[in-house]
């Protein structure tokens, strides 16, 4: 499969790295026309709203509201994919009907580390939060895939998962692998 990573900021080299290591192609999208040939998408981490403006800059963001493909959103990409953000007026792209409460861990000086059990996942996740958003609330679409310190965390609807931390910063292929495994059922699907 081939998995892009939107690069317009973040960190995409960190990102490719785990896709990989899941034994599948990393693929840089630095252009919309790059999106034809991937088979879902990666929204890093980075400044939510600075990586708003590069995508409008560049033609993403219409494109991306349009799209069927499936995409994972982490950290600042979580932001990119709600409905909703309580600070706005207006989301992003609506992929994911919920709604995201921005740095609600705090600032950077607050980041930690966490191990988290994932509804789905047999094995702890391992979490950097940085500046981190939480799920406030979610819509009856999506599932909530784990939570702590009383907030939700990850979600996941049928094309769409987001999570708010950072998993690109550990060696563990979790969620990248989580998200590969939702990539390639949607296309079996689509084969049937």
């Amino acid at each position: 499969m081939k998995i892009g990573i939107l690069a317009l900021q973040g960190a995409v080299r960190e990102h490719a790295r785990l896709v990989e290591a899941c034994g599948h192609e990393a693929v840089p999208i630095k252009r919309v026309e790059e999106l034809k040939h991937i088979d879902g998408l990666i929204l890093p981490g980075g400044e939510s709203t600075t990586m708003r403006r590069l995508m409008d800059r560049y033609g993403f963001t219409e494109v991306l509201r349009q799209s069927s493909l499936p995409m994972f959103g982490t950290c600042a990409g979580l932001i990119l994919l709600a409905e909703n953000v309580t600070d706005q007026t207006c989301g992003h792209l609506g992929k994911l009907d919920i709604t995201v409460a921005r740095n609600s861990f705090g600032r950077q000086v607050d980041s930690f580390e966490a191990q988290l059990d994932v509804r789905g996942i047999d094995e702890k996740a391992e979490a950097v939060f940085i500046r981190a958003p939480h799920i406030v609330s979610a819509g009856s679409g999506v599932e909530i895939l784990s939570e702590t310190a009383g907030k939700t965390v990850a979600v996941r609807s049928e094309r769409h998962l987001g999570i708010s931390f950072h998993p690109e910063l550990t060696d563990s292929t979790v969620f990248h692998q989580y998200f590969i495994d939702m990539v390639a059922s949607l296309a079996a699907e689509t084969i049937r």
